[in-house]
């Protein structure tokens, strides 16, 4: 295919994709079953897109998961997951190896596979996924805490398990003792939190005191430092996603400039990302190969929804209590299991024993496909009944607002930022003098690092900053006006002077 070609391809997807997220947010369907589709539909079952590169898909992969994790970081709000966090932790690494052992032993004893091949499908079965877990339950009403503890669970436990599938992998062909294999898990994982802890505070600190001089190079800051983070943090052998997280986490949570821009580009980023990352895992497929895998697939599956993962929800908040945590009332625990998605992550992690020629890891990956289209398919849709049946839901919770945008684009508005120059003639100006349009106001003025409201009678300075609302249909008069009065001051009109240049 030549670029012209792939152009016009990867356009028609992330349209049609785009379309499709219309359509699945209505439905309360992931929209990561649709972009699988859309790979299946381009594979060797339909368009006949050859793709069979497990290397390839899995660099592709942890790329993909890097930014939807940055994303994931820099949109959690740290003041409602504060209290969730111990918790979760315990549920990402704890909970993360009781999973592991209670998917592989029964595994074994059903399936007839080896012990390592049932490792790894517990490992690679075990995250939760988070941009499954951050499209479907942010639009449910829940309670904080536990809001809190599965968006906080779904960005901390992909570090440790990947770790986990990636050193299984290799004992595959070496089998390490139980006391190294957890040194090596827990010094990567040192390693990444302290990579993540120093450039996240650093990279604030830089961005806060540093003046870059167009607004849309701060989002592409940020999304860099986030990078940086899991580049270091796998290049000192240590867990890159983990470094990541926490970079976006103290990023997302610290007073930077032009936060709503650097949200708002690190959502759309994330979903080019997710949308490159399905289509590919579909690709990577093959359709003929899936209904061998069908019943191994649901009965590993059922072992996950129903035994797996439920005990790991009961050890996890028996830990918790211990360490003098709140105690997750049974509710609570039943809707912990049900609401553990898996996504892409877990397929993700398939490519990895592939990639090493593990043996059976074909296999493997046919069947971590089928599970999560099934019970993604079984789960996603039913979380706001189960919800509902269980009590947890907190119909008073607000859902999650975009306070910047969402009026705004409801009245068709926008926000302006206006500069008062040196020698302006907006200089000793009050605010009614103005003369703008009915639909427009002058909301905030910004002086000398202080912000306030303003009154009619505001004089306005030199330097300030006016922030203004004004409706898309009189905004070019508003800007004349702002030009015309900044020339001759508040007789402009007056002098002839109209502002159109």
């Amino acid at each position: 295919m030549t670029l012209d070609d792939l152009l016009l391809v990867g356009a028609v997807i992330v349209i049609a994709a785009i379309v499709s997220v219309r359509i699945a947010h209505r439905s309360g369907l992931p929209s990561l079953l649709v972009f699988l589709g859309f790979g299946l539909v381009l594979g060797e079952a339909g368009f006949g897109i050859p793709f069979s590169d497990p290397n390839l898909a899995k660099d592709i992969g942890f790329l993909a998961l890097a930014v939807i994790l940055a994303e994931g970081g820099l949109t959690t709000n740290w003041s409602h997951v504060r209290r969730s966090v111990p918790l979760a932790l315990i549920l990402a690494t704890v909970g993360v190896a009781v999973s592991i052992l209670a998917v592989a032993i029964p595994v074994k004893l059903l399936l007839g596979v080896d012990t390592i091949t049932a490792l790894i499908l517990g490992a690679v079965l075990a995250p939760t996924d988070a941009a499954a877990v951050f499209s479907v339950l942010r639009r449910l009403p829940l309670p904080p805490r536990l809001a809190g503890i599965l968006e906080a669970e779904s960005g901390f436990n992909d570090a440790p398990t990947v770790l986990a599938v990636v050193l299984l992998s290799g004992a595959a062909q070496h089998m390490p003792s139980l006391g190294s294999f957890l040194l090596e898990t827990g010094s990567e994982l040192a390693i990444g939190a302290a990579v993540g802890l120093a450039i996240g505070p650093a990279g604030a600190y830089a961005l806060r005191r540093i003046a870059l001089p167009v607004s849309g190079l701060y989002p592409i800051a940020v999304l860099a430092l986030t990078l940086l983070s899991y580049a270091g943090g796998a290049l000192l052998h240590g867990s890159g996603f983990l470094a990541i997280y926490l970079t976006a986490l103290i990023l997302g949570n610290s007073k930077l400039p032009h936060r709503a821009t650097t949200r708002g580009f690190a959502e759309g980023t994330a979903w080019l990302a997710q949308i490159g990352l399905f289509v590919m895992l579909g690709l990577l497929a093959s359709p003929k190969e899936m209904p061998s895998a069908i019943v191994p697939g649901l009965i590993a599956g059922t072992i996950m929804v129903v035994l797996a993962r439920p005990l790991s929800v009961l050890v996890s908040a028996l830990l918790g209590r211990l360490f003098g945590q709140d105690w997750v009332t049974w509710r609570e625990q039943v809707f912990l299991s049900w609401a553990g998605l898996r996504g892409a992550i877990p397929i993700v992690l398939a490519t990895i024993p592939w990639a090493a020629g593990v043996e059976g890891s074909k296999t493997i990956f046919n069947e971590v496909f089928v599970i999560v289209i099934v019970f993604t398919l079984l789960q996603g849709p039913t979380l706001p009944w189960a919800a509902r049946v269980l009590k947890v839901s907190a119909p008073g919770e607000a859902h999650e607002l975009d306070v910047e945008a969402a009026p705004l684009e409801e009245l068709n508005a926008d926000l302006l930022q206006v500069t008062v120059p040196p020698g302006s003639q907006l200089h000793g100006v009050e605010i009614f003098e103005l003369r703008l349009p009915r639909d427009a106001q002058v909301t905030l003025v910004v002086r000398e690092g202080r912000s306030f409201v303003p009154t009619e009678t505001t004089r306005i300075r030199a330097d300030d900053q006016l922030l203004l609302v004004t409706t898309a249909a009189t905004r070019e008069q508003v800007e004349h006006r702002l030009r015309a009065v900044s020339r001759r001051g508040k007789l402009a009109g007056w002098y002839g002077e109209r502002g159109l240049e």
